[in-house]
């Protein structure tokens, strides 16, 4: 993952994601909630879009996805937004950002330890199989 940041709403916007899932939405939620201690209020839930707002540091964020663009993170005031907010939309996202790396490293090495593992068992099969 690599940290986007786009300000074209008048105001800082984290892409988090940009092609993935409602289960990296659901991901990404339980990394706030439990790296930076967030609990969520205000959850909209439509068809296709799911709107969370959090406060983080006195800052109110907003956590977004919508199955078009994926996943971001913004601040609620939106276009009204003091540099503050801003700021602390990027703050998150680089904590977001560490933390999912972490994630997909774990995930990979986790995936290699499986068919290195699973290498042995191929080998007893093949030959037995021949």
């Amino acid at each position: 993952m690599s940290l986007t940041l786009r300000t074209d709403f008048g105001c800082t916007e984290a892409i988090i994601d940009d092609d993935c899932g409602l289960k990296r939405f659901y991901e990404v939620a339980n990394i706030l909630s439990d790296g930076l201690e967030i609990r969520f209020t205000n959850k909209e839930d439509d068809f296709d879009t799911l709107t969370w707002d959090f406060h983080y540091r006195a800052h109110i964020l907003t956590l977004h996805y919508n199955i078009y663009t994926g996943i971001s993170i913004y601040p609620r005031k939106f276009r009204e937004a003091p540099r503050k907010d801003n700021d602390a939309v990027i703050e998150v996202a680089r904590f977001l950002e560490n933390k999912l790396l972490i994630h997909s490293a774990k995930k990979f090495f986790v995936l290699i330890k499986f068919r290195i593992n699973m290498f042995p068992f191929r080998l007893i099969q093949e030959y037995c199989n021949s």
